[in-house]
């Protein structure tokens, strides 16, 4: 016999069934207590709410443990390929090389914009977000590329996967360039995902950018860390705007302009700008910590804590060591670099962090090795969204392909006035 709660509103008595995740958590269905009963649950931002069955991405906040497809992220370090993760999470297993080198054909051959989609640039300003540009482009591309707006058979899917997810680099670089008054560089077909990436941001008409090993396997990580984190804000737009049965296109432009907000996509930039402030200002380590403990000062300390983490970051352990290696290859010291390896240091000694758990997150590293590998900070989200788009991807597909998804409109409690008569305009005080 299946679990069952219980609910005791007044004389109202009711059972609830009770569902049990893989990994043994529980959870209360109530997707039948309105009709049944004509109540509703409040809450909140959905902090307490599972919108929905998804068997994509893992998350235990309290062991520090993220998985893709259940496999942990740290074993993705040990041959780091976005590609490679970007078919895994939307395809639902590790590919087979023959499907991976299929794939990889198809980004290659969908990296070039359509010359309508591009002359658009020359008309945006060049001081345009670049997430703006992002958002926008990304609907555009169903207007050249119609086909793809029903992608009801898999095949169709492959296709137009591969269409977003190579033709979002070149966007972004072109986006980048466009704000610079610099040529645009076409892609690469020689060059892997990310080597090309780079390439298109940073090559001039006569002389090619070089790109060595270990950046490409920096940015590749990157990427790879940022590419799904269950039902966060963007991934949850992303459904939102998918359960209405809208395109692919229009699902990932609603997931990057949610990904725009700062307090999801741009924790990072505020993390370098700290770091600046405290390098610029003479503020010492010490210090920061000091103020960040005083709620009256008005100093706030950015990459510590995380929603759903209750111990250290995984993500944020693979970038720790990645800005090892990176700047040994870049054979430069980085003072933000010291200036975080000294807070971290103090905070994990501190009770004060330890007690409130308050480790290291994604975002306290990923923009130091985003501005080391040269990438400016305005294109860090930009970068945040190239990676988290097959995630997007796996989202839209999981909801579209279950037979019971419903379009999502969540219910509210009504604190407006009661019914009241409408006052002719002359009638109003």
């Amino acid at each position: 016999m299946s679990e069952k709660a219980i609910l005791t509103v007044g004389d109202q008595r009711i059972e609830l069934p009770v569902m049990k995740g893989t990994d043994g958590r529980l959870s209360i269905d109530i997707s039948q207590l309105h009709a049944q009963t004509g109540l509703t649950t409040y809450d909140p931002a959905l902090a307490n709410t599972a919108l929905c069955r998804s068997a994509i991405t893992w998350i235990d906040g309290e062991q520090g443990v993220l998985r893709y497809r259940g496999v942990p992220i740290e074993q993705f370090d040990q041959a780091p390929s976005f590609v490679e993760v970007a078919w895994t999470l939307i395809f639902g297993r590790l590919p087979t090389r023959a499907e991976l080198d299929h794939f990889r054909e198809q980004l290659t051959a969908n990296e070039l914009l359509h010359e309508g989609l591009k002359a658009q640039f020359q008309h945006i300003p060049a001081d345009a977000p670049p997430m703006a540009i992002l958002s926008a482009s990304l609907s555009n591309l169903a207007c050249f590329h119609r086909q793809f707006i029903d992608v009801e058979q898999p095949e169709r899917l492959v296709e137009a996967a591969a269409r977003l997810i190579s033709k979002v680099r070149t966007i972004a670089a072109f986006s980048y360039r466009r704000s610079r008054g610099l040529p645009f560089i076409y892609p690469d077909p020689s060059l892997r995902y990310c080597a090309n990436f780079l390439h298109m941001m940073f090559s001039l008409p006569y002389r090619q950018y070089e790109v060595s090993p270990q950046i490409e396997e920096a940015l590749n990580l990157i990427f790879i860390l940022h590419a799904d984190h269950e039902q966060n804000c963007s991934t949850t737009a992303v459904r939102v705007v998918g359960s209405a049965r809208a395109n692919l296109f229009a699902s990932c432009a609603a997931g990057v302009s949610a990904l725009w907000g700062p307090l999801h996509g741009g924790a990072n930039v505020e993390v370098i700008r700290m770091l600046e402030r405290i390098h610029a200002g003479g503020m010492t380590p010490e210090q920061c910590i000091r103020d960040a403990k005083d709620k009256t000062s008005p100093f706030r300390l950015y990459g510590f804590g995380h929603r759903v983490y209750r111990n250290f970051d995984p993500r944020a352990q693979v970038l720790r060591r990645l800005c090892d290696k990176v700047f040994a290859d870049l054979k430069q010291p980085d003072p933000l670099l010291d200036i975080a390896r000294r807070l971290e240091e103090l905070a994990l000694a501190d009770p004060y962090f330890v007690e409130r758990k308050l480790y290291p997150n994604v975002d306290f590293y990923s923009g130091i090795l985003l501005r080391g590998i040269g990438i400016p900070t305005n294109m860090f989200t930009v970068c945040f969204a190239i990676g988290r788009l097959p995630g997007w991807i796996a989202q839209w597909k999981e909801q579209h392909d279950d037979p019971h998804s419903r379009i999502i409109r969540p219910r509210q409690v009504y604190t407006g006035p009661g019914e009241s008569d409408y006052v002719p305009i002359d009638q109003r005080s």
